[in-house]
């Protein structure tokens, strides 16, 4: 049988990497025959060095630092969402063109990252989506119009 290769996109936060990181950990404990490679920016692969190694089927393989540093995120956080979803993609890419046989069978991506989706394809890959967060969030977001409809949103926290 041949050896399903994998790819992993996470959104790059630590809320979404280790979440990705654990069901890989997870698929590749099922069996040998599964390569998964994790993508992170060269600055996550420095974060994650110090953290336990994944198994010996799961590799990190690394886009440049397209985005503004994790360390400091916080001070612009609408910036450096902006940047995840409009400068990532082309790095990814060929990210995607330089990986060693075999091709990849499928890509994993964080539901945060949209355009991943749209690169397997054009690639004729499929891809899984990954939701991160609670489930209690998705339920907010999914009803969302509810809030609106019944006055809940805006809030009003003046009194």
């Amino acid at each position: 049988m041949e050896e399903c290769h994998v790819v992993a996109m996470p959104y790059p936060g630590r809320g979404h990497i280790n979440p990705m990181m654990s069901l890989c950990q997870l698929l590749a404990s099922k069996t040998d025959r599964i390569r998964i490679t994790f993508v992170v920016t060269e600055e996550w692969l420095g974060f994650l060095g110090s953290e336990s190694k994944p198994p010996a089927n799961v590799c990190f393989a690394t886009v440049p630092n397209v985005l503004p540093s994790e360390i400091g995120r916080a001070a612009d956080f609408p910036g450096f969402y902006e940047a995840a979803q409009t400068k990532l993609e082309e790095p990814f890419e060929r990210l995607l063109d330089r990986l060693e046989p075999p091709e990849p069978r499928v890509i994993i991506y964080d539901t945060e990252m949209p355009w991943v989706a749209e690169v397997g394809n054009r690639r004729d890959i499929p891809v899984a989506s990954l939701w991160t967060m609670p489930a209690s969030v998705f339920t907010v977001f999914h009803h969302f119009d509810l809030l609106v409809q019944n006055g809940h949103f805006p809030a009003d926290v003046s009194g």
